[in-house]
């Protein structure tokens, strides 16, 4: 792969193993709302959409769902609806205000960075010293960040987006079109699309790079790798040491 001008990484299944603190903020909903709780490995197979869809699979897609997107909330807050998650609102909305009280105080419980990321980001950074690096995830904003900040990548980044940072997720190219306009501006000239490669675990990011005309790596250690293989990103790593290496960085 010749050499890049911007890299956007996924955060779940990419950067981070959150996969454990989000199984229990959805088991400890499930059970808030009277709901059986569900086996960590079917949950971990519905991550990677934003944490609605997330809460809606595994309530099993209720019928009470209304037209109001809870991922579409202002990114700037972390908070739960105000109303109280028990005070009758649908089965949907109580889960998912729940999901997120519980993993606001729990995110940072179990999640850790896979081994190698830093190494591998250090190695990028000292080889690059102005190469652009974001994360693009359809997490919530503001979760990521924290979650960034407490686990030392925020110092690689110029920015982090989440779920609930545009109006779109995912592979809608809304979010890698914003970073690679914003890259453009700190670096003083245009970037083109094929000089812009996205990271990711998932076919989520596949999708969302080829949309734009970027190159992607796709990581067969994330949450999502069964999904890669019909997506076929132009590169996969087994392993985050892979990176500097396949980028040619």
């Amino acid at each position: 792969m010749s050499r890049p001008r911007l890299l956007v990484f996924d955060l779940d299944g990419t950067l981070i193993d959150s996969s454990l603190d989000l199984c229990n903020s959805v088991n400890a909903a499930m059970t808030a709302v009277d709901k059986p709780t569900l086996p960590n490995a079917l949950i971990a197979s519905y991550i990677g959409d934003g944490a609605a869809m997330l809460v809606r699979r595994a309530l099993g897609d209720p019928g009470d769902l209304d037209s109001r997107d809870p991922d579409s909330r202002d990114p700037d807050s972390l908070e739960p609806d105000a109303r109280d998650p028990s005070a009758g609102a649908p089965l949907f909305h109580r889960a998912f205000d729940l999901f997120l009280a519980h993993y606001r105080e729990h995110k940072l419980d179990n999640t850790r960075c896979y081994p190698g990321v830093l190494e591998a980001l250090t190695t990028i950074r000292t080889r690059n010293p102005d190469l652009p690096m974001a994360v693009l995830t359809n997490k919530p904003v503001n979760p990521s960040r924290e979650i960034c900040r407490a686990l030392a990548l925020e110092p690689f980044l110029f920015q982090t987006y989440g779920g609930n940072s545009f109006a779109s997720k995912k592979p809608d190219p809304e979010g890698l079109l914003t970073l690679i306009s914003e890259a453009a501006h700190l670096a003083g000239s245009s970037i083109a699309p094929e000089s812009v490669v996205m990271i990711g675990d998932s076919d989520v990011d596949i999708l969302t790079a080829r949309r734009v005309g970027a190159r992607s790596v796709g990581c067969l250690f994330g949450l999502a790798p069964h999904t890669l293989e019909a997506a076929q990103p132009d590169l996969t790593v087994r392993h985050p040491s892979e990176w500097p290496t396949v980028l040619s960085l």
